[in-house]
């Protein structure tokens, strides 16, 4: 299972998730294709509809925390139901929500138990997050994106 913040605009136009920018970078990172992506991971968010343009014009606005409240019913009835042995988070939204982590960075890539899954956080891929910028937080990301294709092999 991978949980993200919320569809973006694109997502909701195809009706299908990480459709835009972010998607291709979040399969490029998993070294997935789009069919081996959708075959392996049952894709949900936080929030089930587009939340908006940011008020400052750079990426989608956050969904607010009620947003988040309204929806919770439907994310933790799919995990419930699909029972998934990985979930990854992506994004501080998703960790924070769903894995109840704070300050993300300290965290990305670290096996955490979530019910019968290992869960590992991720951050987002959003080309409006400069997250990735510094080295030291790329190298952050390979080495859990290391993790993730080991969890993978295990599955398969």
């Amino acid at each position: 299972m991978l949980i993200g913040q919320s569809p973006g605009e694109r997502e909701g136009a195809e009706s299908r998730p990480w459709r835009g920018r972010a998607g291709r970078t979040l399969r490029g990172w998993l070294g997935m294709d789009e069919a081996s992506f959708y075959g392996t991971f049952y894709c949900c968010s936080v929030t089930r509809c587009f939340p908006g343009k940011s008020p400052g014009g750079r990426g989608d606005r956050a969904p607010t925390p009620r947003e988040a409240d309204l929806c919770s019913f439907w994310l933790d009835w799919e995990r419930r139901l699909l029972d998934p042995s990985l979930v990854l988070t992506v994004g501080g939204l998703a960790a924070r929500r769903v894995l109840g982590i704070h300050r993300l960075t300290e965290q990305i890539g670290k096996r955490r138990a979530l019910g019968n899954a290992v869960a590992i956080p991720l951050p987002h891929p959003s080309g409006a997050s400069g997250w990735l910028n510094p080295p030291e937080n790329r190298a952050l990301l390979a080495r859990a994106l290391d993790v993730v294709q080991g969890e993978l092999r295990q599955l398969s």
